[in-house]
């Protein structure tokens, strides 16, 4: 008996192509990449810890004495070259990933001031967990190519047939520790990050599968 191949729902606005948009992929595949942008600037904001791949590449730059930006790029190309086995393919989601989450993520940051009491860092910080998940989702659904390390997860995801959150929470969570083992800073934001975007970007792909998907996973 063949192995049934888990896929990611097929929406009104998913594209045929990696490549040529739709004229609703494009919009929501845009918008919701400067929302992940967005949620990205508000975890920085909230001064509670970054992201568990930004931890990795701080620990990586900490060992090597390389800047974090070049080693948060070429831990980037490191992770597209993982896709090799589970055949993944870049698209203009994938240059799009790389771009417009970068101009949420600086506009959020020179324009929103950072909370200095600590209940609003932690508004700060849940709602920025809480709008990357859900982003993710959106542009993933759009079928025009996964950002490098969503890739990997999609690929884990399509070859396991494991839930999507706990594959994602898996890889947050054993990047987050080899980068505290290379020295870097891990605080509650990446501790939240890590256990709690999957299961964000798990219960928001069962909402679209529910009210838009017409093939679902």
């Amino acid at each position: 008996m063949s192995q049934r191949k888990h896929t990611l729902p097929k929406t009104p606005w998913s594209a045929k192509s990696h490549w040529i948009p739709t004229p609703s992929s494009l919009p929501v595949l845009s918008i919701s990449l400067l929302i992940f942008g967005i949620g990205d600037g508000l975890l920085l904001l909230s001064h509670l810890g970054s992201t568990p791949w930004t931890v990795f590449a701080q620990g990586i730059a900490n060992k090597t004495g390389g800047h974090i930006g070049w080693v948060s790029f070429f831990v980037s190309v490191g992770v597209m070259l993982t896709w090799l086995p589970f055949k993944q393919k870049p698209g203009l989601g994938t240059i799009l990933n790389i771009s417009l989450i970068a101009v949420g993520l600086g506009f959020t940051a020179s324009i929103v001031p950072a909370p200095t009491e600590m209940l609003w860092r932690i508004v700060f910080m849940l709602a920025g967990v809480i709008l990357i998940g859900s982003a993710s989702a959106f542009y993933l659904t759009c079928h025009m190519g996964p950002g490098p390390r969503d890739g990997l997860m999609v690929g884990l995801y399509q070859m396991t047939g494991w839930k999507i959150g706990t594959i994602r929470t898996l890889i947050e969570a054993t990047v987050c520790f080899m980068g505290w083992l290379l020295g870097g800073i891990v605080g509650i934001g990446t501790l939240v990050f890590a256990l709690g975007v999957g299961w964000v970007l798990q219960g928001t792909l069962g909402f679209i599968v529910r009210h838009f998907s017409i093939k679902e996973v």
